[in-house]
């Protein structure tokens, strides 16, 4: 519990932020200094999870500074809630879930796109738990139960009923109730839910305390689903086309850098979040590729369509940011 609560403002929004590439696909060209660049001065809203490992790494080491840019960052929970800066232009680009970036551009608020993958998931990133003694053993064992998550027609939902269903279920043979990460422990001793979907280290924190997890969420019919990366909007892509490939050409570098070293993150993930460095070091991470797999995300976008979480369904190769050099 102890750890949980160290990081309630951290790893929460991590799967969530929402109704939760390389570039998506863009190119790396373009020039490599600072002139011609229509802004040198960015802010960029980050969550404070380890996703937003590799902006701080190409901070870090200086990435940034070779293309001529200067980055400012202002922590946030939600894309949603920076929206109306992301459209007047006073926030350049922002950390998002997959989910989110789906569901803004859904609902008519924003017109995004996905600008650098992030990460996508590793087995034991997130799972369903159940109390110390609960009699609940396996997927199917959850019907007619109580599922706590974090926020309600998100990807944890999602990814649960994913899962249900391959146990034989149906989604609607459970109830799904939201309670934050931080209180679903207690939720759980008090009897208030019967499971509870958790990410890490979230999820680790209730395995030491005796909880004992019935569904590996990020793996089996989930494997590798695509978590988060860095969003903008088309409008800022139009307007700022050397900026945004002068930009990428610093994130894509630093995100190879978190792909190939794990010290890198752990550096870098206590500076900008509240996970002690022993923390940060001991949870399991999910895998920071160069680019999310489009038929991952593909899956990810039929099911939340499949399950009335978007009214549209979605062609994912337009979520994708193709850039200029």
């Amino acid at each position: 519990m102890k750890l949980a609560r160290i990081v309630v403002a951290g790893m929460a929004v991590a799967l969530t932020l929402s109704a939760c590439g390389g570039a998506g696909g863009g190119q790396q060209g373009g020039a490599t200094s600072s002139g011609g660049l229509e802004k040198t001065q960015l802010l960029v809203g980050v969550v404070p999870v380890p996703s937003s490992a590799p902006l701080f790494i190409a901070e870090q080491r200086g990435f940034f500074k070779e293309e001529g840019l200067t980055v400012k960052t202002e922590i946030i929970q939600a894309p949603q809630a920076v929206m109306p800066k992301i459209l007047n232009g006073s926030m350049d680009a922002f950390l998002t879930s997959y989910v989110s970036l789906m569901a803004i551009n859904d609902s008519g608020a924003a017109r995004l796109k996905l600008f650098q993958h992030s990460q996508e998931a590793a087995p034991n990133v997130a799972g369903v738990v159940v109390a110390k003694g609960s009699p609940i053993r396996t997927a199917a064992d959850l019907k007619g139960r109580t599922i706590a998550v974090n926020v309600l027609q998100a990807l944890g939902q999602t990814l649960t009923n994913a899962h249900l269903q391959a146990a034989g279920l149906k989604p609607d043979d459970v109830k799904y109730v939201p309670v934050q990460f931080a209180d679903q422990l207690g939720a759980l001793s008090s009897g208030q839910v019967d499971a509870a979907w958790l990410v890490e280290p979230f999820l680790t924190a209730a395995k030491k305390s005796g909880a004992t997890q019935v569904i590996d969420t990020t793996d089996g019919v989930t494997a590798g689903v695509p978590i988060d990366g860095w969003g903008v909007s088309e409008d800022w892509l139009t307007r700022n086309p050397k900026t945004a490939a002068a930009f990428h050409r610093a994130l894509a570098k630093a995100q190879k850098i978190a792909g190939e070293d794990r010290k890198a993150i752990d550096a870098v993930v206590p500076t900008y979040t509240q996970i002690p460095a022993d923390a940060a070091a001991a949870m399991t991470l999910g895998r920071f590729s160069m680019e999310a797999d489009r038929a991952s995300v593909q899956r990810l976008a039929d099911l939340l369509h499949g399950y009335g979480y978007l009214k549209a369904k979605v062609d994912v190769a337009r979520l994708f940011a193709t850039l200029g050099g």
